[in-house]
């Protein structure tokens, strides 16, 4: 097994290794300790590591090696990376806000003292979900954590619109960008097993997004989808084939985001079921089972719920794959010196180019934008797209 230790893991982004690593040696009382602060907010464009980053902040935390601070060797890093250690805790949202009764649960974990290691640390993905009220119960444990817990928020930015400016004022900023092309490169080839020109691609077309990279590298049906998208924009030119291919692509992102998760879920339904002892026998367990109603529905519609978000995701990215294309057209009209999006679409994207004036390129862009503001506003996909691709057939000069 090849062991990479904080630092090497952090190398990729010197001014965020620098931060983090001089923050856990302070936490050791090494080196000056205004380094160190209990509360922290990781900021960064979608797939900037914000997670993996905290994740490596929280091995050099709990890292037991007396010389080397997160040597990456030690069981306190190998449980951190693995998600294992039981002083660290990952919140990972999967409904679409994070509401006050779930924050409830954070205080409580907040407030426990480490166990094993020297800190307890609380990780929170995409806080931005946080309701007002949610970041109301938080903010205490934000203000005065616990003297040995760490808390890391992550959020996209800290605009009033993406992140509680109370919590905002109480927490250490550092911005994560996005990795290089050449560190997800590596990663991609190191620990996915992909070939060279499939990690170059995956990190050219992701957009440098980590997440997404791994997905191209691995999974077909991610591949067949940015596929579809892209094509979108040939059927454009060919009468009412756009708004027919609409169909199968939405339902293509159903099943994309149903079957991720479809295992995780029925094993939280199976684990119910158990706890609720569902299929028993004998005297009591038709009452029973009766009163395991609400807790099956809750459960259904807590899954529901979760199934929106990711569908919307999706989605999302569909429409973020189509304007790569729109992008690429828009630097090969203009002669730009820079790469494109969709290498691997090069031909459409220089056809489109030849149709399509610079304005219209815009006005294609300004029509994806909408189409996501719509989304979010859980407008029905089939109607939110076909009315981007009206927009584009127009900013096209398609008759």
């Amino acid at each position: 097994m090849t062991y990479r230790s904080v630092s090497d893991r952090l190398a990729d982004t010197p001014r965020v290794h620098d931060a983090i690593m001089a923050a856990a040696a302070a936490a050791r009382g090494v080196g000056d300790p205004r380094a160190m602060t209990h509360s922290w907010l990781f900021t960064g464009p979608p797939g900037s590591g914000r997670s993996t980053t905290a994740k490596a902040f929280a091995a050099a935390l709990v890292c037991t090696d007396a010389e080397v601070v997160g040597c990456g060797r030690c069981k306190g890093c190998l449980d951190a990376f693995a998600d294992a250690h039981t002083d660290i805790v990952h919140v990972v949202p999967k409904e679409l806000v994070i509401h006050v009764e779930a924050m409830r649960d954070i205080v409580h974990q907040a407030a426990r003292l480490p166990t094993v290691a020297n800190w307890r640390v609380i990780i929170i993905d995409d806080a931005d979900r946080f309701t007002e009220q949610a970041a109301d119960a938080f903010l205490k444990t934000v203000e005065e954590p616990p003297a040995r817990t760490v808390i890391i928020l992550s959020a996209p930015s800290t605009d009033p619109e993406d992140f509680s400016q109370t919590l905002r004022s109480r927490c250490r900023h550092l911005y994560i960008p996005a990795p290089s092309t050449e560190e997800i490169v590596r990663i991609l080839t190191e620990e996915e097993g992909a070939t060279l020109p499939d990690a170059q691609l995956a990190a050219a077309t992701s957009l440098r997004h980590i997440g997404r990279a791994r997905l191209l590298v691995k999974n077909k049906d991610v591949q067949a989808r940015r596929a579809q998208a892209i094509n979108l924009a040939e059927l454009v030119f060919h009468g009412d084939q756009a708004f027919q291919a609409v169909g199968t692509l939405i339902a293509a992102a159903k099943k994309e985001s149903v079957s991720a998760y479809a295992a995780a879920d029925e094993q939280e339904r199976e684990k119910l079921a158990q706890a609720l002892g569902v299929g028993a026998r004998g005297k009591g367990a038709a009452k029973a089972l009766r009163g395991s109603e609400a807790s099956i529905s809750e459960l259904e519609a807590r899954q529901k719920k979760r199934g929106t978000r990711r569908n919307r995701d999706v989605l999302d990215l569909t429409l973020v794959d189509l304007a790569g294309v729109y992008r690429d057209a828009m630097v090969l009209k203009s002669g730009a010196e820079v790469g494109l999006t969709h290498p691997d679409f090069e031909g459409l994207s220089a056809e489109i180019a030849s149709k399509v004036s610079l304005e219209g390129l815009v006005a294609c862009q300004d029509a994806i934008v909408t189409c996501r503001e719509s989304l979010d506003q859980n407008v029905q996909p089939t109607i939110a797209f076909n009315g981007m691709l009206g927009r584009i057939r127009k900013a096209c000069n398609v008759k």
